[in-house]
């Protein structure tokens, strides 16, 4: 399409705002020589360019190399990175959008006043001054609001620091090498070739260099395991909470959009982000915004629920809709590249994320660089549909506190690594950390799939009846408002997931599956799909490596936990990411002679090694 015929919302800024960039960082520390590893450094950030295709940036001195690939979102002309200080002896390279960086900046300046001069217009030059003000433990401080990984080195005491979002929106590897460096990355295929050891950082953690610890910097009250509210919350303050969190994630330099699945979660986001972006949320709506029209993206096969349930959404909303449609043969040629891109082998992911990484190269094609999404509420909600099964209100919510702390391992890793392929920035307003420590106060039988008498209720109840206003004031129509949960995977067409095992089918033999655990003992694929994904990542990462062991890998249903598949007997030999593997909850599911095999790791969970595991918590 045209931008000139259809212009997109494209946010403006005073001349203190921000200058946002996603990008790939890459950082060694420990060096013997940098000068001697520049050249190495400069070839393995360029398989981060993906990620950063604006600009690449480089700090080289002494031990120390930082370099970053640019996807500039806000003030493109300016804000490369790496930043610095005044004095230029503090080095920051980070890949992430602060949201709250105004005011960060504010209570600095009251606190410190005339101390902190800032070089640039950057979101994350704030995390700079906060070091230099608060020290490696600034981010207990400061309530830091957005999804960010950074590195930050002090030349002044040969410091560093590196920390990843709480949830882990935004992806961090760390890897040693020979040569006794420590190696930091936003994905793992830069730190493949130099590091024979590396795995995830965790989300919510810091580590300081000076004290060799790295700990915790956030744990809200609802990670407590002892923590169960109990008090209701009014719909209008969980409305307000939502509707603040998606304007704040509002701020660009750049068009951009919202993918739009015609499902509760996108198309909520999609109804807010209409409803403000005629203005200017960098001026808190005083100004005009510069392009006032949404648009919408939506991807699926020919007549796929979604496309359908989209076009009716962008027509409510008045968005100017882009359609993609793929054949299942165009997903599975493009599978290997997938796999490369995602560094994952997890079937779920696989399914969901081929769809997503199409339609980002076609979003991509029309000029937009950065869209919002719905990732995270089906975890906070309990919308996915196996959530009908929770025996009770406490083990509802400790798995809605599981899966959001497996996010960054399977659904923020899929938003972020299959857009950014293509290099467009996924943003994820149901994520907010402010949002989710109201989600997450109250009582959770508002939250179940069955009111107070006991009756059966649609999933994600709550979250539907806080939107669910009449007349002139409602956000969505009544029929995608109560449109029952169809995951991605599903609702891009059903006869996606059945052509992919089709091709496995036809790819994989059954004496490969058979002998799967001697080729891979751990994480070992138990059905031709999962085999056929794990020697597509082989071919890219090795066989039994690193990168495995950085993969999520459980058994699941319905994109379940391992702990809930043991919720029903009926779950038991239906472990499949579908949701129509849940029987007698999904409208179109399979019937009781539908089989799968486990995919649990070929070696019994309690004996794994550490190393050999994705970290969860």
């Amino acid at each position: 399409f045209s931008l000139r015929k259809a212009p997109l919302c494209l946010g403006s800024c005073p001349n203190y705002c921000r200058s946002k960039t996603m990008c790939g960082i890459l950082a060694l520390f420990g060096l013997p020589s940098a000068e001697q590893a520049r050249k190495e450094v400069v070839d393995a950030a360029k398989l981060l360019r993906h990620r950063g295709p604006d600009w690449s940036g480089m700090y080289c001195k002494g031990s120390t190399i930082i370099a970053h690939e640019r996807l500039a979102i806000v003030d493109p002309d300016s804000g490369d990175q790496p930043l610095y200080n005044e004095t230029k002896d503090i080095v920051l390279g980070v890949n992430g959008e602060i949201y709250n960086h105004i005011e960060l900046r504010e209570k600095l300046e009251e606190r410190a006043p005339g101390k902190h001069t800032f070089k640039t217009k950057s979101d994350c030059e704030v995390l700079l001054h906060l070091y230099a003000e608060d020290g490696p433990d600034f981010l207990s401080k400061n309530e830091v609001l957005g999804m960010y990984a950074f590195v930050i080195w002090d030349a002044r005491t040969g410091n560093y620091l590196v920390a990843r979002d709480p949830v882990g929106i935004i992806p961090l590897y760390i890897g040693w090498g020979q040569d006794g460096s420590v190696r930091v990355a936003s994905e793992c295929k830069a730190l493949h070739g130099a590091c024979k050891r590396y795995e995830l950082f965790p989300p919510g953690h810091v580590y300081d260099s000076l004290s060799e610890t790295r700990k915790s910097f956030y744990t809200p009250q609802w990670m407590d395991p002892s923590y169960f509210p109990t008090e209701e919350i009014a719909l209008t303050a969980l409305r307000e909470a939502f509707e603040k969190s998606v304007t704040s994630h509002l701020m660009s330099d750049v068009p951009y959009g919202v993918l739009l699945s015609g499902g509760l979660d996108s198309s909520l986001v999609a109804s807010i982000m209409s409803r403000h972006c005629s203005r200017r949320v960098e001026s808190d709506g005083r100004e005009p915004a510069y392009y006032p029209q949404l648009h919408s993206f939506s991807t699926g096969l020919e007549g796929s629920p979604d496309l359908k349930a989209a076009k009716e959404v962008a027509k409510y909303l008045g968005t100017v809709h882009h359609e993609y449609k793929f054949t299942p043969q165009e997903g599975i040629d493009a599978l290997k590249d997938v796999i490369y891109h995602l560094e994952t082998f997890d079937v779920t992911t696989i399914r969901a994320a081929t769809p997503m990484y199409l339609m980002a190269r076609r979003i991509r094609a029309s000029g937009v660089k950065m869209v919002l999404s719905g990732e995270g509420a089906d975890e906070i909600f309990g919308g996915y549909l196996y959530f009908h099964k929770a025996p009770n209100a406490a083990e509802f919510h400790e798995e809605n506190v599981r899966k959001v702390k497996q996010l960054h391992l399977y659904d923020c890793l899929r938003a972020n690594k299959s857009m950014m392929a293509w290099s467009v920035e996924a943003r994820v307003p149901f994520l907010d950390r402010q949002f989710m420590e109201t989600a997450f106060s109250f009582d959770v039988k508002q939250k179940l799939c069955v009111d107070a008498d006991g009756k059966k209720r649609i999933e994600k109840w709550v979250l539907r009846k806080a939107f669910d206003l009449p007349g002139s004031r409602a956000y969505l129509p009544a029929e995608v408002l109560w449109r029952q949960k169809e995951q991605f995977s599903d609702g891009v067409g059903y006869s996606w997931i059945d052509s992919l095992k089709a091709h496995a089918e036809k790819t994989i033999t059954d004496q490969q599956v058979k002998t799967a655990d001697s080729r891979f003992p751990v994480k070992t694929p138990r059905t031709k799909e999962a085999y056929l994904y794990r020697d597509m990542f082989a071919s890219h990462f090795g066989e039994n490596t690193s990168a495995a062991d950085c993969v999520g890998w459980q058994d699941s249903i319905a994109c379940s936990s391992a702990v809930a598949l043991k919720w029903d007997k009926a779950f038991q030999g239906r472990a499949d990411a579908s949701g129509r593997s849940v029987l007698g909850v999904h409208e179109a599911a399979y019937d009781t002679s539908y089989k799968t095999a486990s995919q649990s790791s070929g070696v019994d969970a309690a004996e794994e090694n550490d190393a050999k595991r994705a970290r969860i918590a």
